[in-house]
């Protein structure tokens, strides 16, 4: 552990980002095995997905942002605040511009108009919201000084969880397109290719806190605020569709409890 704090902070989100990045695509390789998946099966990895997207918000975010900013006292708050705002507004701003589909038979396409099959803009809305794990991951690594071991391990539990979450993710999309008629191939390919931003994005955030090194509070909050927006706007409203909402609060408890339990009792 010791020897890899003292990589370059880029190499490790760079891999960091590839790992949650190759989960994905084998969720995504799910397809091969299964054809449909079940709406309570669905609901309930959705909202185990919101529970640990919740958890390493405060845990790995949040609260490292308020501590690194305690030097200003009673305006220790601040930089997370501003982050936190900042990163929420960028996703919704991002709603706004990008063309996608969330889940649902009665969906209507969101952000400018687009002649993009529906499928595809499934696609467009699942790799919208692995833009701010790629930056959380990427920010995390990039706050690593030379020999910190501890954020180090703190970086490697928020890269595990979200590779955890990213897994249901990857299988979240590319069965529903197997089941609307692509092929198997085409619908792995599609699948895998959401979380594609994910170590593109890490790298970014990681090369940013380097450079900016007063930064790296408000970037640790913006990478929560991001997530946070996803987590209403998408995966809770999309985990209480059909049947199965009760599912979707279990798996969301349970989601939150694994990466509580991760980041307390390893970072």
């Amino acid at each position: 552990m010791k020897v890899l704090a003292t990589w370059n902070p880029l190499w490790l989100a760079l891999l960091a980002g590839l790992f949650t990045w190759g989960v994905t695509a084998a969720g995504a390789a799910m397809v091969f095995f299964f054809k449909r998946l079940r709406e309570r099966l669905t609901n309930a990895m959705l909202g185990f997905a919101a529970g640990v997207m919740i958890a390493a918000s405060f845990w790995s975010l949040l609260a490292p942002a308020i501590e690194r900013s305690e030097h200003m006292g009673r305006l220790a708050f601040l930089p997370a605040l501003i982050g936190f705002l900042a990163g929420g507004f960028f996703l919704w701003a991002l709603d706004k511009l990008i063309p996608h589909l969330h889940m649902g038979p009665d969906s209507q396409a969101e952000g400018r108009p687009s002649k993009v099959p529906r499928q595809l803009l499934l696609v467009l809305a699942i790799t919208m919201h692995n833009i701010p794990e790629g930056l959380a991951v990427g920010v995390a690594f990039g706050a690593i000084a030379k020999g910190d071991t501890a954020a180090l391990v703190s970086a490697l539990v928020l890269a595990m969880g979200i590779g955890l979450q990213n897994f249901p993710e990857g299988a979240a999309v590319s069965i529903p397109m197997r089941t609307a008629g692509y092929s198997r191939r085409k619908s792995f390919m599609y699948g895998q290719l959401s979380a594609i931003v994910e170590p593109i994005f890490a790298v970014i955030g990681a090369l940013l806190v380097t450079v900016v090194t007063p930064v790296l509070p408000y970037a640790l909050a913006f990478a929560a605020g991001a997530m946070i927006f996803v987590v209403v706007e998408e995966l809770i409203p999309e985990s209480q569709l059909g049947k199965g909402a009760d599912l979707s609060a279990i798996g969301t408890m349970l989601g939150f409890a694994l990466m509580m339990t991760l980041d307390v009792a390893l970072g």
